[in-house]
């Protein structure tokens, strides 16, 4: 495929499992890797960026896996300009009905200082890798990293040697988040009207947001000619994140009148793989936050309320079933059986076996019990409070809080450590201090808690509440998440949470501490 050959169609290239996977507490397990790319492969994705293969053994083996189960999409796997890496890089791709290499340096001044390179022997690296990775693969994509910040007649040079070494695809990644839109538009078109051959190969654009203009960004570029984006499911990624997949997909099937470009996304797949990765990676989609936002379809105003009643065209530009959002939001009760659940699942994007379907039933009981009324958004919140515990190291029994004005308050907790039963009882500046402290004195660790924070799930007292921590313990960062109508015990559980996913960490071989001088295209 070329420039040429796409035309009106923009290539969609997922880098969720690479690029967003570096957000600090972003790590998701093997499985959670394989279910993504799943979920990425059936929604229509063209390009999977499924990780950066030398990085660990652990990151290797995911990417060679996803690479043997893909059914449609390209697999690619990141590689330095070294042979090294793009040999490994190939050796967990090649195994995919469509293989792709992706190898990068930086060629901004302020990466070419770090390997010490001028800007002849950069450019004779660059020819060598992409080469060698051309002789390995024919589907080969090279990245100058900090292209926005690299001199525009060096970029220019640069780009034309990677095409003729054999890349079929030249990202441009605006690394640092430092273009605007007018900027990053113009670039692409100066190097598809200065570079021979610029004809034959695909651009494409890789944003990061840290001023925001993410988006804007990419849509700029896909303007001034380039048919590839690189995003992620809900913008995940390093710093400020990066293009979200959501936001360029439906921007383009939204203003067509304008942006005459179309992807080959199934839109109403995007709300379950959002909520899919905001469960695995930890990282909760903020209220406001553009298509798969809680609000984004939320009309409070009465002006806003009363137009919607007439025509909902008046205040939504989008129809909620377009991105996969259930029309009707019917609630369920400690009545509803396990039909009217299993199917309650399936519209919400869970498929369930019989024997998962049991355990869930039993779970959704007991909510039932606790609340008159169990909404969508608490059945979501159920289901991923139960994917961990399966496989977990530590698991809260139980858990009784004093609290109130008079002090100490204390937490009387058992956990189940390793299969035994241990228990403790410890004091604390307020209960969930006071929790902390006992699952602390029963579990010692030296993770510092680096973020808390509460949110109701639904309205009202008997809401259940979904909590949040991220911890840091000698470099490994992991969040964790729980969702209780008791806000404390939300909270004792997510904060195991983040725990049994740093004992994972420590115990995957090479996972502690990638030993990566570049870690992203960015």
């Amino acid at each position: 495929m070329t420039q040429k050959d796409t035309k009106d169609r923009v290539v969609i290239f997922d880098t969720t499992l690479r690029d967003g996977e570096q957000s600090p507490g972003a790590t998701m397990t093997h499985d959670e890797k394989l279910e993504i790319a799943e979920l990425l492969d059936e929604m229509g994705v063209d390009i999977i960026e499924a990780g950066f293969p030398i990085a660990s053994e652990g990151d290797f083996n995911a990417v060679s896996e996803i690479a043997e189960r893909s059914k449609n999409a390209v697999i690619c796997g990141l590689a330095r300009a070294n042979f090294g890496d793009i040999d490994r890089c190939w050796d967990a791709v090649k195994h995919a009905k469509k293989p792709r290499i992706h190898t990068f340096i930086g060629t901004s001044p302020l990466h070419r200082a770090i390997p010490n390179l001028d800007m002849d022997q950069m450019a004779e690296r660059i020819h060598d890798t992409v080469t060698h990775a051309r002789n390995l693969c024919d589907n080969v994509q090279w990245s100058p990293m900090d292209a926005t910040r690299t001199e525009t007649d060096y970029l220019c040079r640069v780009v034309e040697i990677a095409i003729k070494a054999g890349a079929s695809t030249i990202n441009i990644p605006d690394t640092v988040g430092y273009t605007a839109p007018a900027e990053s538009a113009d670039l692409i078109r100066i190097l598809i009207e200065r570079v021979p051959g610029a004809d034959e190969v695909i651009f494409a654009t890789h944003c990061h947001n840290d001023l925001g203009m993410a988006t804007a960004n990419a849509l700029a570029a896909v303007d001034g000619g380039a048919r590839q984006i690189e995003c992620t499911i809900n913008g995940l990624g390093e710093r400020a994140g990066n293009t979200a997949l959501e936001e360029v997909v439906m921007a383009l099937k939204v203003r067509g009148d304008i942006m005459p470009y179309y992807t080959d996304i199934d839109t109403a797949k995007i709300m379950n793989i959002s909520r899919r990765v905001a469960a695995v990676s930890g990282f909760a989609v903020q209220f406001n936050k553009a298509i798969v936002g809680k609000n984004a379809f939320a009309h409070e105003s009465g002006i806003h309320q009363d137009g919607m009643l007439k025509n909902a065209e008046t205040f939504e530009i989008m129809r909620p079933e377009d991105v996969g959002l259930a029309a009707t939001n019917l609630v369920m009760g400690k009545h509803s059986g396990r039909a009217a659940l299993r199917s309650k699942l399936e519209d919400l994007g869970y498929k369930l076996a019989d024997n998962q379907l049991k355990d869930v039933f039993v779970r959704f009981k007991e909510l039932a019990d606790r609340k008159k009324e169990v909404y969508d958004d608490d059945l979501i919140a159920l289901m991923q409070a139960g994917e961990d515990a399966e496989n977990d190291h530590l698991t809260l029994k139980s858990l009784r809080v004093v609290c109130g004005t008079d002090c100490p308050q204390e937490a009387h907790m058992t956990l189940v450590i390793g299969g035994k039963d241990l228990s403790t009882t410890a004091t604390g500046d307020g209960p969930v201090d006071a929790t902390f402290n006992a699952v602390k004195s029963l579990y010692s660790h030296q993770a510092h808690l680096q973020l808390y924070q509460v949110h109701a799930v639904t309205e009202g007292t008997d809401a259940q509440a979904t909590v949040s921590v991220r911890m840091e313990q000698d470099g490994n960062i992991a969040t964790g998440q729980s969702a209780d109508t008791d806000t404390v015990v939300a909270s004792a559980k997510a904060y195991i949470n983040a725990l049994n996913r740093l004992f994972i960490r420590r115990g995957r071989t090479g996972e502690d501490k990638k030993e990566i001088t570049y870690r992203d295209v960015s």
